[in-house]
């Protein structure tokens, strides 16, 4: 049985991923932002463990997790947690370029150092779901986009570097995908919001899976989804 370690686990593609994983009996280990949102989720998944710390301030990351019991193995770690302000880079102020590298990248790469020593341990994976605009920047997409950007160069370092211990590393980059991020998306917009139109998240769920559960002969790196509408 193997025990996954989830962000973003409250909605979209996390609870897709979550509710999979929970259905074929996996342990696992749900962050949360904070007490409230992780008694929410222990509700929701029965049996499993929750971790709390805020990804906005990675800073205070190590201190908040050296007073929890943290998941003696780690066979994966799974980042789908994150945050989209979007504006012309002629408004984007500081405080909404530092919200989303933190809990975008900095986060994300924090978690990584704390529970690389597990994942050396059972040869685990890590996944970074990116997104679009982890390839390309479009305007008024220039804080997320940086992110995103960000995340591909942290997830092809750690590749390289931990491949000789056995850790496998992909990041997929799904296209808009149906979930309340999207919702606030093209409210910032100004558009209409149907999600119809859109990415089941249970479909990014599938790539996911898919990449988890590949032979160890072979490891998934990039992997694109689009909408097929």
């Amino acid at each position: 049985m193997a025990t996954h370690v989830i962000t973003g686990a409250g909605s979209g593609i996390g609870a897709a991923v979550a509710r999979r994983l929970h259905a074929r009996g996996d342990d696992l280990v749900l962050h949360a932002r904070d007490a409230a949102r992780a008694k929410e989720l222990a509700a929701e998944f029965p049996g499993a463990r929750t971790l709390v710390g805020d990804l906005a301030d990675p800073d205070k990351l190590s201190w908040a997790l050296s007073h929890q019991t943290l998941p003696d193995r780690v066979d994966s770690l799974l980042h789908i947690a994150g945050v989209v302000d979007l504006g012309p880079v002629g408004e984007l102020t500081p405080k909404s370029w530092h919200r989303q590298l933190n809990v975008n990248l900095i986060a994300p790469a924090e978690l990584t150092r704390l529970f690389l020593p597990q994942l050396r341990v059972t040869q685990g994976h890590v996944v970074f779901v990116n997104s679009g605009s982890g390839l390309n920047a479009h305007a008024e997409w220039a804080a997320y986009a940086a992110s995103k950007h960000g995340l591909k160069a942290l997830a092809d370092a750690l590749r390289q570097e931990e491949h000789a211990n056995g850790i496998r590393v992909t990041s997929v980059y799904p296209g808009r995908t149906a979930s309340p991020m999207q919702a606030k998306v093209h409210q910032q917009e100004g558009k209409e919001y149907d999600p119809a139109r859109w990415i089941d998240p249970e479909s990014v769920a599938t790539t996911v899976l898919m990449a988890l559960d590949l032979p160890r002969d072979a490891e998934v790196n990039d992997l694109t989804v689009r909408p097929g509408r």
